[in-house]
């Protein structure tokens, strides 16, 4: 008896969805509607300071705390104020750690082919001092500091069995991560995906042109931000499908400020990929215990970089490096300080471009490879919901 082919995606609702199609030109298809040319800025025009703020909190709730973020950074300088961005951003390195454990415990189970119906097994998460969801990010430094503090001695203690440092010093080499996911696969199910993920995330190597935006050299990055917030005005349906410089970018943790420069068009395995995100988690956590107030007393201010650039009268750019790579808000304010227009560049719309790095591996693949697709969307990340059809 032949089974019923599956309904087309549903492109025209409000958040969005992507569709991997192995063996396909082109590899992937959707868009997030949100994101066309104008609806944003028809959604929030005439609104002002928290109730932009909160409003954005609301369209992007996956990643809520980085939009606020980004768009309070944007409607400061907007108005022409500054905002501290000199001290670490503690809250924000909280909530991305928050970001990661949420994407392993519960999107990482659903990227196998033996996904249980059940649900994901989430005893491994006992004792963990971040909740999966929060209510409400913290605000107080201090206080974002102590869960971050308390975050470590939590995977020190019940998931690692040694001090972060350790670890990372005996682990965090490709294979030696990937002999540790196997020890610990049993015990701990994002080893065990990992585990099942790694003979062909190895074997599987995409040319890597990372988006390079932000710049050690201030000037440098204010001239590509610029750059970068005239294509997002400028050029129709840019933030659907952005490319820089010419070219399909990856937007992701490898893709930091604080890694140094990585030399465009390597071939990288998704390995490389999706081992950022754990490495990353426990960078957070342990950069936490040495950190203060002074950035220039630990070395730990450049972790996740955020900011701010004035671009004309009313007019600004806020972003922060979130979990899942870089984000970037643009708002144009009026005389007296309502939205006029608003744009959001998210790390999702370069990575699931069409004519993108995930989009030719998903195409080279054969019609019936589900499982490779499958691990490339976890190593990829979206933030809306992606399936794998054929």
């Amino acid at each position: 008896m032949e089974t019923a082919a599956p309904p087309p995606p549903r492109w025209d609702t409000f958040a969005g969805e992507y569709a991997l199609r192995p063996g396909a030109q082109p590899g992937v298809l959707g868009q997030r509607p949100v994101l066309s040319d104008g609806r944003l800025g028809q959604l929030l025009r005439g609104q002002r300071g928290d109730d932009v703020v909160h409003r954005l909190g609301s369209v992007f709730s996956l990643c809520a705390h980085a939009h606020q973020r980004a768009a309070a950074l944007a409607l400061a300088a907007a108005q022409g104020q500054t905002r501290d961005t000199a001290r670490p951003p503690f809250a924000l390195w909280l909530e991305t750690a928050r970001d990661h454990l949420r994407s392993m415990a519960l999107d990482w189970p659903q990227r196998l082919p033996e996904a249980d119906v059940a649900g994901p097994d989430l005893h491994w998460l006992r004792g963990c001092p971040l909740p999966l969801f929060a209510r409400q990010a913290p605000t107080d430094a201090s206080a974002a500091l102590d869960q971050l503090g308390q975050l470590r001695a939590w995977l020190e203690d019940r998931i690692l069995g040694q001090s972060i440092g350790q670890w990372l010093q005996a682990c965090a080499a490709p294979e030696a991560f990937a002999h540790w996911c196997q020890a610990q696969a049993e015990r701990l199910p994002p080893a065990r995906f990992l585990s099942a993920w790694y003979p062909l995330a190895s074997r599987l190597h995409i040319p890597a042109h990372g988006l390079q935006v932000l710049h050690q050299d201030p000037m440098q990055q204010k001239q590509r931000l610029i750059e970068l917030a005239q294509a997002m005005v400028h050029q129709s349906g840019f933030v659907q499908h952005p490319v820089w410089r010419g070219q399909c970018a990856e937007n992701g943790p490898w893709t930091r400020l604080r890694h140094s420069p990585q030399q465009q068009g390597v071939p990288r395995s998704a390995w490389w990929r999706l081992s950022a995100r754990w490495l990353e988690l426990l960078a957070l956590a342990q950069v936490a215990s040495g950190a203060s107030d002074d950035p220039d007393a630990t070395g730990a201010g450049g972790m996740l970089s955020t900011g701010a650039l004035w671009l004309a009268q009313g007019q600004a750019l806020g972003w922060c490096e979130m979990a899942r790579g870089l984000l970037l808000h643009w708002v144009q304010l009026d005389a007296s300080d309502g939205v006029l227009d608003y744009r959001v560049l998210a790390p999702t719309e370069w990575n699931f471009h069409p004519q993108g790095a995930l989009a030719q591996a998903v195409a080279a693949l054969a019609s019936n490879d589900q499982a490779p697709a499958a691990m490339l969307a976890a190593a990829f990340d979206p933030c809306v919901s992606c399936t794998v059809t054929t």
